[in-house]
């Protein structure tokens, strides 16, 4: 009996410990062929900031990805690694996607103001946004009022809204964008894009006073630039 009850116990904890939750972070991201398995474990990482690597007082730049709604998360794998240096601590925003952004922003001003209390060597703050993440980081970056530098990317992001998001959340397209904060709008060519070409319109395309706005070409590395290859295309750019 004892000898059951010990061998039934090793199984469980092997059980366990092959079941758990890969870890989030640059290292598994080199280490791991499967980008489908990286991207599982950003997505299973509760709401809030969360480091993908160590944070030294080293590091002077804040570097966050803010995932786009229903992701998997393995789009932004290639985009984070590549963006990381010496200099920058690399951090992904989980939150909630299928409510408003409201909360989210206001979270994620709090959560950056712990980050300058535990570092004070940062000097810049850089947000990427992708698809409805571009979203929360416009209107992020239209109520930004630090004197610490914020540079913004909206990536294939539905800035215009939709109406069921205007009404239901409030939601206003940012006028403009103070002249004092970097801010970029990427959009891809709607045709080519599966999350906008079958609409009537280009989700994309608004009038944001300071925006500097780029449009991204047909095809990436020999596949068409589609909505989700646009993160690894700005990385690319703005490595």
């Amino acid at each position: 009996m004892n000898l059951n009850k010990i061998a039934f116990l090793i199984s469980l904890c092997l059980f366990v410990s092959c079941s758990e939750q890969k870890v989030a972070s640059l290292n598994n991201f080199a280490t791991d062929d499967d980008v489908f398995k990286s991207g599982k474990s950003l997505i299973a990482l509760s709401y809030g900031l969360h480091d993908l690597e160590q944070a030294t007082l080293d590091q002077q730049t804040l570097l966050i990805g803010v995932h786009g709604s229903n992701s998997r998360g393995y789009e932004w794998v290639y985009p984070l690694a590549t963006l990381n240096n010496e200099a920058n601590l690399v951090s992904f925003f989980r939150w909630n996607d299928d409510a408003c952004p409201g909360p989210s922003i206001t979270s994620l001003y709090a959560l950056i103001d712990a980050k300058f209390e535990e570092n004070p060597n940062f000097e810049k703050v850089v947000l990427l946004g992708h698809s409805y993440g571009g979203l929360l980081v416009a209107a992020f970056a239209d109520k930004w009022d630090k004197e610490i530098t914020l540079e913004a990317h909206s990536i294939a992001s539905p800035l215009k809204g939709m109406s069921s998001l205007n009404n239901a959340c409030d939601y206003q397209i940012p006028s403009s964008i103070s002249p004092d904060t970097i801010f970029y709008e990427w959009r891809t060519i709607k045709e080519l894009d599966g999350a906008f070409k079958d609409l009537d319109f280009d989700p994309q395309e608004v009038e944001i006073e300071n925006s500097r706005v780029i449009r991204l070409p047909e095809t990436y590395k020999g596949n068409k630039l589609g909505h989700n290859w646009s993160i690894s295309w700005v990385a690319d750019e703005i490595k």
